[in-house]
């Protein structure tokens, strides 16, 4: 059995605000849906997982083809699909967008005639404008990054606790007893609390993927025991989580998820 809690940050992301339909003149890409289709959109990037930047127009001062309240969606391989502007914005939409995308951050993107040179502060990313019209524009530019996905193999208490604990982290937790369960390309940690049962094949299973952290649950001699004669069994953190003197579920989760933490640091 598998279930699945994924991070409440990520699948909430704004909604969007629906307007008339845009004339031939507005649309982008061939996008007709950048109203209710846009915010459908970004739940379906949300559901596979796909990272996406939200840009959102909150500012503009004539002569400008967007208008305030207009949206769009900055793709990870660099796709507009809506409408935040003509050509003379994209090209920063895009560039500021695929930056945040590395980062997970928000910015506010300013295009004005009155920056003369690219600056930036706390906040602000002001560029000028290409454009002969002359408008400004202002642009909230918000990455919707997919939180680290964990995999918890086991169905115990240690197990279930790892999965409430993680989900309330704000990963995206699988707690599975399948030692065969597919392995998501993106996967951040595979935690093993199965206490004895099936620990080779998923343990094997996450070294080969190359998951940046992998974790057993066991003493240190069973742990010593179980991953002896694994290639690649000095990848796997056992005993999983810092030695904090953890007694309980909950504890003993909370200090694998500290080591999780330290790892990616």
């Amino acid at each position: 059995m598998t279930t699945h809690h994924t991070s409440d940050e990520f699948l909430g992301m704004p909604e969007i605000r629906r307007t008339a339909a845009p004339s031939q003149g507005r649309a982008f890409g061939g996008s007709a849906g950048w109203d209710a289709g846009l915010g459908q959109r970004a739940r379906a990037l949300s559901a596979g997982r796909q990272p996406y930047v939200m840009a959102t127009v909150v500012r503009a001062a004539r002569p400008t083809s967007a208008k305030a309240g207009d949206r769009a969606l900055v793709l990870a391989d660099g796709t507009i699909e809506g409408f935040v502007g003509g050509h003379c914005a994209l090209a920063a939409v895009r560039t500021q967008g695929l930056r945040l995308l590395t980062g997970g951050s928000s910015t506010l993107l300013r295009i004005t005639p009155e920056a003369a040179e690219p600056y930036e502060e706390e906040g602000l990313v002001a560029v000028g404008q290409p454009c002969l019209s002359g408008g400004t524009l202002e642009i909230f530019l918000e990455a919707v990054i997919p939180p680290r996905l964990v995999l918890v193999y086991g169905q115990g208490p240690i197990a279930q606790s790892l999965d409430t604990v993680g989900s309330a982290l704000g990963y995206a937790t699988e707690l599975t007893d399948d030692p065969l369960v597919a392995l998501a390309p993106d996967t951040s940690a595979v935690i093993v609390a199965s206490h004895g049962v099936a620990e080779v094949p998923i343990l094997t299973r996450a070294i080969e993927a190359r998951v940046p952290y992998i974790g057993l649950v066991a003493s240190r001699k069973r742990g010593s025991a179980v991953l002896a004669g694994i290639p690649g069994s000095e990848d796997v953190h056992s005993p999983a989580g810092l030695d904090l003197g953890a007694r309980t579920p909950a504890e003993i989760a909370l200090t694998v998820y500290a080591e999780v933490l330290a790892a990616r640091m």
